[in-house]
Formats: structure tokens, sequence, C-alpha cells
């Protein structure tokens, strides 16, 4: 079976009609090409009918037209040459009359030949009216009227009854007035049928419709046939875009020819060699950074330790010297403290950029992990005058952690928490669920940005570079911290407001290698 035949049997197979349509742009195309001609042949049938209809009626109307004005002429002749007398003598020569014009009328498609007595006939000499009831009934009054009114034959279309079809067949009555002897004026009618060209325009229609047919079912899977080999290339394009956006660098199309399908196969392998080539700079470049940090971290390592010990003699020291020089050792201590944690800070981000970081997981209860971030930097919150709150359960929260990335990750919320304080109280949230266990860090100072939250996590960001920070952070610990979280397959999120708080939430699996089952805690709750 050819691969287009397959496709198309597949995706007939797996998926609704709509939705089929709606993926193939070839189906879309034939269905509306083969509704378009659907369209048009059914406006071409209905014209055709029409003219046909028109046309055909036309012509037969005037042979009927005709041939009556030939039976009422020789009626009129056969009554004027009439020497009937008495009522019975009238009443035979007329239906001799009447029998006469049905059989020569036969041949033009008449169906009955009625004698009709006016309304307004004399009483003194009648004779009684001849013609089936059932005939009788297709004469109009309408029509009867104008036979009466004028001095020529009047035609009307009608429907005469059939022998099986309850609808009866199209046919035109045709009357005038005539005149018999002794009895006055009658109407005559005769009914001629049009049910020979109705089924010739029958006909012509089911041959149309029949000839329609074969276009309905061949031109969409014809036009199908086609589009789908000319948009082979386009299919291929896409193939290999979504392969390009799933990391495949490698993928080509083949490009065959000079078409304009062709070229676009030509633009995408050129794009995809110049994303290659750019990834692959911008890759090198990185590695280049990395072993850059990662190199210049080791190496600020030695003379730090010599600058450590130095600053370690000068600050024992410091006792004996002068103001000035006392207050030069306090800040040659601050900033070598500084300076070591951003070495440390820039080392560890080195690590996670060559995802040599490794996860030493051991059982621990997150409630004594808090407790002892809490204790830790109790130093910090009392000299900023902010009250730091927890709350956690009774039941034990553990869980399979690297508690030394854990308490880096919940001691950066906390200062950060604290710093931003502005004196407010900092609420520390544990619980658990069967399956994951969260903390959450909540303060109620100045608050957060949408777009602060958007970057809060990037490298080196602060939110307002002007703020004074007691601790002198690197700017890398809330990125850290992500970085954390992320190698337990934990969750880290935050959300804030301006003048209304900050609140950062911890979410880590129990067990190491699981995936975040669970919300025990919600980002923000209002507070009662």
């Amino acid at each position: 079976m050819p691969g287009w035949a397959r496709r198309l049997r597949a995706a007939a197979a797996g998926s609704a009609p709509a939705s089929w349509v709606r993926r193939s742009l070839s189906v879309r195309i034939a269905v509306s090409m083969t509704a378009a001609a659907a369209v048009i042949l059914v406006l071409f049938a209905a014209v055709t009918s029409a003219q046909l209809r028109s046309s055909v009626f036309e012509n037969r109307r005037d042979i009927i037209l005709d041939d009556a004005s030939l039976r009422f002429s020789t009626a009129q002749s056969a009554f004027d040459q009439s020497t009937a007398s008495t009522t019975d003598q009238v009443q035979e020569a007329a239906r001799e009359v009447i029998e006469t014009a049905r059989g020569s009328a036969a041949g033009a498609g008449a169906e009955s030949v009625l004698l009709i007595r006016p309304p307004d006939s004399p009483d003194e000499f009648r004779i009684n009216e001849i013609g089936s009831a059932a005939m009788r009934a297709v004469v109009t009054d309408d029509l009867r009227e104008d036979v009466r009114s004028g001095d020529h034959a009047y035609w009307q279309s009608v429907r005469v009854p059939g022998d099986t079809d309850g609808e009866g067949e199209p046919g035109i009555a045709v009357g005038m007035m005539v005149s018999l002897p002794r009895a006055g004026d009658y109407e005559m009618y005769i009914v001629y049928s049009l049910q020979s060209e109705q089924t010739v325009i029958d006909m012509v229609m089911r041959v149309l419709g029949l000839g329609a047919l074969p276009i309905i079912i061949a031109l969409p899977t014809g036009v199908f046939w086609v589009l789908y080999h000319l948009l082979r290339p386009v299919r291929q394009t896409a193939r290999a875009a979504s392969e390009l956006a799933d990391g495949d660098l490698d993928t080509r199309v083949d490009a065959q020819g000079d078409d304009e399908m062709a070229q676009l196969g030509q633009a995408f392998n050129n794009m995809a060699s110049s994303l290659q080539n750019k990834i692959a700079e911008y890759d090198e470049l990185s590695r280049l950074q990395q072993r850059f940090v990662s190199d210049v971290s080791h190496e600020l390592r030695t003379p730090l330790t010599t600058i450590r010990m130095a600053e370690d003699v000068i600050w024992e020291d410091r006792g004996s010297f002068g103001p000035a020089t006392k207050r030069s050792a306090e800040l040659l201590h601050e900033q070598v403290d500084r300076f070591e944690s951003m070495l440390a800070d820039l080392l560890e981000i080195s690590r996670y950029d060559a995802q040599s970081a490794l996860l030493d997981a051991e059982s621990a209860d997150l409630r004594a992990v808090v407790g002892k971030v809490v204790d830790a930097n109790d130093e910090l919150a009392a000299t900023l005058g902010v009250e730091v709150r927890v709350e956690e359960p009774d039941q034990r929260c553990a869980a399979e952690v690297d508690v030394r990335r854990i308490e880096r990750v919940l001691r950066n919320l906390l200062v950060n928490a604290v710093e931003h304080a502005d004196g407010l109280p900092v609420v520390i949230t544990v619980a658990a669920s069967d399956t994951d266990v969260a903390v959450r860090v909540r303060d109620h100072g100045v608050g957060m940005s949408e777009q602060t939250i958007a970057h809060v996590f990037d490298r080196f960001f602060r939110a307002d570079p002007a703020r004074t920070r007691t601790t002198g952070g690197t700017g890398l610990g809330l990125s850290i911290a992500r970085e954390d979280v992320a190698l337990h397959h934990g969750v880290l999120e935050a959300w804030g407001e301006l003048g209304v708080g900050s609140s950062f939430l911890v979410v880590v699996p129990r067990a190491a290698g699981d995936e975040v089952a669970s919300r025990p805690l919600a980002l923000w709750e209002e507070e009662a």
C-alpha cells in the first residue's frame, strides 16, 4: 500500500473526521474543492433543469394549443352541420363529437375531453355533461370563468390524476366555448398529459446526476493525491522542525529541484546549520565561562587562605589599635568574610553548571532543620528587631534530603525575609503529606512586584540595588537555592505583593528520587 494511502487510512482510523480535516491541509483543500464542485454542479443542475423544463414546456404548450384549436374548430363544424332537434338527438350528437375529438386528440397526448354546461345555461333545453368526475375536478373555476368570458381558447397548467401516483401527472387543460344545436353555448375542455415530457426531463436529470457522481467521488481523491505529493516537502520540513525543537540539531530535509518547495527545504537546512553553529559557539563560550569561573574560584582559594590567616592575626589584635586602625580591621574582617562567601557561592554555581553536583541524601526531620537555621540566625533577627515564629505540626516531617543543601536553602530564604521584613514578624510554616514535606517562609515587609517575582531566582538579580543589605550577600543565594531544591526533584516558588509581604515555598518529596506529588502548603494564605 502506498505511503499516502497508509497515512490516510491511519488518520481516518485514529481520529474524528473534524480533527482529521483540521490537521491535514491536503484533506482540507480536497474537501473544500469537492464542496465547491458540488455546489457548482447543484447550481448547474438547477439551471439546466429550469431551462430544460421551460423549453420543453413552451414547445409542448404550443403544440397542444395548435392541436386544441383544431379539435375545437372540428367540433364546432360538426355541431353546426348537425340536424339534431330533440334533447336525445342533441345529447347523442354531442357524445359523438366528444368521442371523435377524444380519439383524434389522443395522438397529441390528450387524456380526456369534457363538455360542461355553463351556470347560466337556459333550463328549457338541457343536455347532460360529458366527461369523468375525476377529470371534471381538474378544470378550475378560474379557467372556466376565462373560457366563458372570451371567444378563443384558454389554457392552464394542471395536475392530471394518474393511475397509481397519488400526486398525479403534469398536464395542460385547454378550454373554449362551443355552440350546440338548440342547447346553446357549452364549455369544451381538452386535458393533455405532459408525463412523457416529464419522463424525458427526469431521465436527463438522472443522467446528469449519475455523470456528476464520479466527479464527486474522483475529485476529492485526485485532489488529495496531488496535494499530498505536492506538500510532501512541507510535511518533511514540519517533521524536521519538530525534531530540531526536540534538540536534534543534525536533522535536515531532502531538498531536491529548484521550485518553491525545494527553496523552502534549502532555507530550513540553512537555518538549521546556522542554528547548530550558533549553539555550538554558545556551548563553547558557556564551557569557557564555566571553566573560567571554576579556575578563578579555585585559584583564589590560595591567596584567600593567606589573607584569611593575616586577617585573623589582625582581628585578634584589634584591641591594641587606634580607632581608625581598629575600624579598618573590622572592615577587613567583614569584607574577607564576604569574599569567602562569594567564592563559595561561585564554586557551588560552577558545580551546577558543570552538572557535577551530587545529592548526599539522608533521612532528616525538617522541623529540626528549620529549628537549627532559626537558631543560627537569631542574632541577625535580633539586630533588625524581627520576630521569627515557627509553626509546625506535632508529628515528624521526615524526608530523604541533603541536609547541608536544605539548610542553605532555608538560611537564604530566612535571611532574605528578615532583611526585607521592615521589623515585622517572619513566619516559618512546616507541613507534610504522605508523599511530600513543605516549608514556607513568609514576611510582612516591603513585598515584591510581578517583575521582581519573575526574576527573583536569576543570578545577581537585585530588586532594589540601592537598598541597604545587612549581610552583604552575593546575589547568588536564591539561584543556588533553586538549584539545591531542583537537585531534590522539589519545587521552589515565590509570591509577593508590594506593601503586603513576600512568601517562598519549598516542597520536596519524602523519598529521594521521587517527584513532588502534592502541596502540603499553599504558597500564600490569608492570615486570620
